[in-house]
């Protein structure tokens, strides 16, 4: 099994990273394989709902990492999105990254190599806005049919640094035990899919607008 995971910031060693780190090591524990893109500090792109993904079977921008990752979700079991706190929310970087990872997933394949899986988000900040921005990252999983998955405490932690890490002990328990979960959902859809249990087809998108 593999977890496919997302550092959100520009930083590829900050507290993100740092945060990722504990849930790889914990994964790894379980025999688990991870592996860890960034977004990193060049220009993300913004979705503009161009469409063309539904005709090029990706996105139209491919002078980022986004298509790389839809490439690499092909082979992953579960997914973890970690993203520093800005003003209250998570990083624009990450937001530009999964708007156009989710809506040309949507459009190119009907969120194949996302749907039916686990996912998770982890946010990390000095003081204040973990759960506003985790409540933001928890939106993406609720449109692909995956599955969101919850610790012992909401998937948060603190700090200003990297260093500054391992001195929130809640904080690092709730990712390991995060991964923990994680790692138990895998190996029970593995063990359904083994046993036959198929994961339901949905019905046919209805798009309903409300203005007239």
């Amino acid at each position: 099994m593999k977890v496919l995971m997302l550092n959100g910031s520009f930083n590829p060693d900050g507290s993100t990273n740092a945060g990722l780190e504990i849930m790889t090591k914990t994964f790894a524990d379980e025999g688990v394989e991870t592996e860890i893109m960034t977004v990193g500090g060049k220009p993300i792109a913004d979705c503009i709902a161009c469409g063309k993904c539904k005709e090029l079977g990706r996105c139209v921008f491919a002078n980022d990492a986004v298509n790389e990752f839809a490439e690499k979700a092909k082979t992953a079991d579960g997914f973890v999105f970690g993203t520093p706190v800005y003003y209250a929310h998570p990083s624009g970087r990450i937001l530009s990254f999964l708007d156009r990872l989710f809506f040309s997933s949507r459009l190119a394949n009907g969120y194949e190599h996302l749907r039916h899986k686990p996912g998770a988000a982890i946010v990390v900040a000095r003081r204040a806005g973990t759960s506003a921005s985790y409540d933001v990252m928890n939106k993406y999983f609720g449109i692909a049919q995956m599955f969101n998955i919850g610790s012992t405490y909401w998937n948060e932690f603190h700090a200003l640094q990297k260093i500054d890490v391992p001195q929130d002990g809640e904080g690092v328990q709730t990712l390991q035990n995060l991964a923990r979960n994680m790692v138990y959902v895998m190996k029970c859809l593995k063990a359904g899919r083994d046993a036959g249990i198929l994961p339901p087809t949905a019905d046919e998108s209805v798009f309903t607008n409300f203005v007239r």
